[in-house]
């Protein structure tokens, strides 16, 4: 059924603009679906879970929102007249105006088959899907590393959870089924070397400190050796712990000796250097500690989005997949938030309950008194 061109239709229309990239199969998904709802527009009925976004080619999504909007035509009437085609084109074209009525016969054409709408609808949402979360992924990188941010760990955790919250969406609606883990290789660790300075200094700071007040290593149990940007550092804080948690002696000499026995001076550590970088205290080993600490949850925040984000880019990608290592990779973000939340919260004060009250017991009733009797007056 030929439709009506508009009158102001330009003569090159969607297939014949030079295209420089290779569309990808959900392209040819989303032309399906629509050639199949502008041929059978009753199909709409079987069509859940998709909206115009859901669309990765932006005149697509403002077609298959003028299908939606307008009212379905007689199936008969439809057959021989393009009145509804036409009018579909009129409204898609306010917001897309490279439309045009040989698209439209285009997308008729090449639709397989009509009935199988629900199934290209399917298609276009998972690739949605692995949009929305991929967009989600690079919000998160972005915020883990963006220096500027006044407090960039509660930030960064608040766009953690938004795309939790967009995985618990996806999982809504792809339902969970048997299937293997996702297979994606997990991308290196990005490093700044400027940061790795600023790091390495951090943790020569803390390591020394805390040998001069071993007592405050007890209350540091939220910092871990995998908090520890060099691995010298994160092998001496090892041995720290272990001295503090056996009461042993703590100090340059026995913290040298405890790395010696862990085998720490075969990576080439010279023990005049460790006992320099031991003996040179600074500040407050807590506050060393949380800036190692926020650095970690940072970093780690920005691997979780690298592995999510791999996901996304992985063709073979299922749903279900998608959704089962990103939790993975989002609980590992949650472990970090954990020990976050220990160090920066506030002790909890232990406030005493008041002694109970005893009521004021009556004045003791001393003796009775006894009235003298007059004295007898003799006569």
């Amino acid at each position: 059924m030929p439709l009506t061109p508009a009158p102001d239709e330009p003569e090159d229309d969607l297939d014949d603009l030079p295209d420089t990239h290779p569309p990808q199969p959900v392209y040819y998904a989303e032309q399906a679906l629509l050639g199949a709802l502008l041929l059978e527009p009753h199909r709409l009925t079987d069509i859940a879970g998709i909206e115009p976004a859901s669309f990765s080619n932006y005149a697509h999504g403002a077609l298959f929102a003028a299908i939606r909007a307008l009212p379905a035509p007689d199936p008969n009437h439809h057959a021989k007249d393009t009145t509804w085609l036409n009018a579909v084109l009129t409204a898609a074209r306010e917001h897309a105006r490279g439309l045009t009525a040989s698209y439209l016969h285009t997308l008729i054409q090449i639709c397989p088959l009509p009935r199988h709408a629900s199934a290209y609808a399917r298609m276009v949402e998972t690739e949605h899907a692995l949009r929305t979360l991929r967009a989600h992924a690079e919000r998160l990188a972005h915020t883990a590393t963006d220096g500027t941010l006044p407090h960039p760990v509660p930030t960064t955790l608040a766009e953690a959870d938004a795309l939790a919250r967009a995985v618990d969406d996806i999982a809504a609606r792809f339902p969970s089924h048997s299937g293997s883990l996702p297979r994606t290789p997990a991308p290196p660790s990005a490093t700044n070397s400027d940061n790795d300075k600023e790091a390495v200094e951090e943790e020569r700071l803390l390591l020394a400190t805390a040998t001069a007040h071993p007592a405050d290593v007890e209350q540091m149990r939220w910092l871990t050796a995998d908090d520890f940007a060099h691995p010298l550092h994160a092998g001496l804080w090892q041995c720290l712990t272990a001295l503090a948690r056996r009461r042993a002696p703590v100090d340059p000499v026995t913290v040298l000796w405890e790395a010696q026995q862990r085998g720490l001076l075969a990576s080439g550590a010279e023990p005049a250097e460790l006992l320099d970088l031991l003996s040179a205290p600074a500040g407050s080993a807590e506050y060393w500690g949380e800036r190692i600490l926020q650095r970690s949850v940072l970093a780690t925040a920005r691997h979780v989005s690298l592995r999510i984000e791999a996901f996304t880019d992985d063709p073979a990608m299922t749903p279900y997949q998608l959704i089962l290592g990103s939790r993975r990779a989002l609980a590992e973000l949650s472990a970090a938030r954990a020990r976050w939340h220990h160090a920066t919260s506030p002790a909890p004060t232990t406030t005493l309950a008041p002694a109970p009250t005893r009521a004021a017991a009556p004045p003791r009733a001393g003796p009775p008194r006894t009235t003298a009797p007059p004295a007898r007056i003799s006569r």
